[in-house]
């Protein structure tokens, strides 16, 4: 029988090296006359397939470092956002104590008015009735000693009289230029406020785009990353898009559950979950969708008669759109829909996350009653608040999260654990 040629050689060694790695693989192929794979054919196979295996991680970390990169890039258009609504705050409070200032100042100016003409006619009264020289000869005429004294005294009080008209007129003169002087710096201060938040305002578009941008970029890297990570797998496209969805999905879920745990140490602790669920997993739903209502459940009780309006408003707004400096109707960014729920509720707060809270009664998480407002800052100081929910019960808040995803209702727990708790 004629030995097998080289081509035949090929195909077993080719044959092998699927058959370690399950995926293609190059190796390099001996020019000799044995069907039998060399050992250096068996390594070089091998390390193909180690080497694919590492892509495959490779290509998580990167996948796991584009969502990170999609979350910073969220956070930093809330915080924008959030500094645009204070800077707006701030030139509405600085616009206020201008107007302010500027009522005190033409009060003041009317009183110094006032005084001034007062002195002018105890001037003209005082001309009118005789000079102080008349004043004296009157003095000196006088007959007997009770007419001189009465007249001497009623000589010095009316001198007494225009000296305290004076003074009242210096003094009203005074207060009036200084509260001029007030009234220009407050207005100054407010056009510099409202410079501030346009400049804010510009930013904060700005942070929008650059994460629409961000967001748009990683799509694109996260569907060629998927593709490649189905193709080292030997799967299709929409496996792995399932898979990979799946694996956040979870992966989320887990952190939301340990930070419930952490928040009530209490609880039993959940199991471990497995890192990777074996088998494809059901795809999810690509936004949060909000749970079926259950007719039967009680709702737990709220703190005042307002909280429940708070809720049943914001819940009403379930669907409708983000836009960061909005506050309906029709959309909303997360602080100008816990102002507009609390406006329903009876209670007046400011469209800023900040100074809703400092507006608020600080709580621990433990004290949580629906209607209260959770929120998130980026350090311990209440000054670092970018984003605020509305807390509805259950662990669960509704909000206005960011470009792209609606107001919708979920768990507290789905993003970062908030850090700040307050109750209107």
């Amino acid at each position: 029988m004629r030995p097998q040629g080289r081509g035949s050689r090929l195909a077993a060694a080719l044959a092998l090296a699927l058959a370690l790695g399950g995926v293609s693989a190059q190796v390099a192929i001996a020019d000799d006359d044995t069907d039998v794979p060399t050992r250096k054919q068996v390594r070089e196979a091998k390390e193909a397939v180690d080497a694919q295996t590492l892509d495959v991680e490779g290509i998580q970390e990167a996948l796991d470092a584009a969502n990170d990169r999609l979350e910073a890039a969220g956070i930093a258009a809330a915080q924008a956002a959030e500094t645009y609504n204070g800077a707006r705050y701030e030139a509405k409070l600085a616009r206020g104590e201008a107007r302010r200032a500027a009522a005190v100042a033409e009060e003041a100016a009317d009183d110094a008015e006032r005084q001034r003409l007062a002195y002018q006619n105890s001037l003209v009264t005082s001309y009118t009735h005789g000079s102080s020289l008349g004043a004296l000869s009157s003095v000196v005429e006088s007959e007997g000693l009770s007419e001189l004294v009465q007249r001497s005294a009623t000589m010095r009080n009316s001198e007494a009289a225009m000296d305290a008209r004076y003074d009242d007129f210096l003094a009203a003169q005074t207060e009036a230029e200084d509260a001029a002087a007030d009234a220009e710096e407050a207005l100054d201060e407010a056009e510099d406020a409202e410079e501030s938040a346009r400049d804010a305002r510009d930013a904060a578009q700005q942070a929008a785009d650059d994460a629409a941008a961000v967001a748009q970029d990683i799509a694109a890297e996260k569907t060629d990353l998927i593709a490649r990570l189905a193709e080292l797998k030997g799967i299709s496209i929409e496996l792995a898009e399932r898979r990979q969805s799946g694996l956040e999905a979870r992966a989320a879920e887990v952190a939301a559950e340990q930070a419930a745990e952490d928040a009530q140490p209490a609880a039993d602790p959940a199991p471990p979950a497995d890192p990777e669920p074996s088998g494809p997993p059901a795809e999810p739903d690509p936004e949060p969708q909000q749970p079926p209502s259950d007719p039967n459940r009680t709702p737990p009780p709220a703190p005042g008669g307002g909280a429940q309006a708070a809720i049943s408003f914001a819940r009403a707004q379930l669907g409708e759109p983000y836009h960061w400096g909005a506050a309906g109707p029709g959309s909303w960014d997360c602080s100008g829909l816990t102002m507009g729920a609390w406006s329903a509720g009876g209670k007046s707060l400011p469209h800023y996350s900040v100074a809703q809270y400092q507006q608020s009664t600080p709580i621990a998480a433990s004290q949580l009653q629906p209607g209260d407002l959770v929120f998130w800052g980026s350090s311990s100081s209440s000054s670092s608040i970018y984003h605020v929910a509305l807390y509805v019960g259950d662990g669960r808040i509704i909000h206005a999260p960011r470009t792209g995803r609606p107001v919708t209702e979920e768990s507290m727990y789905y993003w970062i654990t908030p850090n700040f708790y307050a109750r209107p």
